[in-house]
């Protein structure tokens, strides 16, 4: 009961962003499920990168998802590790047309066993998996960059009316 009246205590805004958060972490342990095969066309593009840079406005927005995701990931009663996180702060990107990078990595633990670590970056800020990013070797990268697909799609619009 309490946290429901710290909850409420937000304002409307953040309590919006939480609540997109929540849905996007069920959306993306769902689509976790999924044979890889199926999941990596919805990653982005296969070993590209976006861009380092964005603007402050930009940044706000990213830093503010960002905290909504690793906030809400800790109330989920379904397990919402690295990859969950990283597909619904992308997913959340996304839908504000922001660029975004998934990296997947991996590494032994102590015992010898692999392991494997997503994180998400938009910019030069990373939104998910940072702490642990550096322990691993990356073996994938998807970028979705917005202005290079705002570009790609109108050459295909002038190509369809030439």
């Amino acid at each position: 009961m309490r946290a429901f009246r710290k909850f409420m205590a937000w304002p409307a805004a953040r309590r919006r962003l939480m609540l997109e958060a929540f849905v996007y972490l069920a959306w993306a342990r769902i689509l976790k499920a999924m044979p890889f095969s199926r999941l990596a066309p919805k990653l982005g593009r296969p070993m590209t990168e976006t861009p380092h840079v964005h603007d402050l406005s930009a940044e706000r927005v990213v830093r503010s998802i960002s905290e909504a995701v690793r906030t809400m990931s800790r109330h989920t009663f379904w397990e919402s590790q690295c990859l969950v996180q990283a597909l619904a702060a992308k997913k959340m990107l996304e839908r504000r047309s922001m660029d975004s990078t998934l990296y997947l990595g991996t590494a032994k633990d102590k015992q010898g066993n692999l392991i494997a670590h997503a994180w998400l970056r938009s910019g030069p800020v990373y939104l998910t998996g940072a702490g642990e990013r550096r322990l691993f070797t990356t073996v994938a990268v998807f970028g979705t960059d917005y202005s290079t697909e705002k570009i790609e799609g109108a050459r295909h619009e002038s190509n369809i009316r030439a």
